[in-house]
């Protein structure tokens, strides 16, 4: 299992602050779990489309190639701006 936090407006998007899930056969990172989401349809495609998308694992930074596995908490959040 992992467990996916969606933060700010990802997280109004998709109604959601986040799952637990069975690690998807095949997914082994950040990108692969991104595609597999996106290919729920729907508001789900849409995440993968997000630019500058920020992902983090186990409150780590992250990036499209970084390891994704079983126990993990994964995190996705849009940039922050500030003023």
């Amino acid at each position: 299992m992992i467990k996916i936090l969606y933060f700010a407006s990802l997280r109004e998007k998709l109604g959601s602050s986040g799952e637990s899930l069975e690690l998807p056969a095949g997914v082994t990172d950040i990108g692969g779990l991104l595609a597999w989401l996106a290919q729920r349809g729907g508001e789900w495609a849409s995440l993968a489309a997000v630019k500058n998308l920020k992902s983090a694992v186990n409150q780590e930074m992250a990036r499209a190639t970084t390891p994704v596995q079983d126990g993990d908490e994964v995190a996705f959040f849009p940039p922050v701006t500030g003023g």
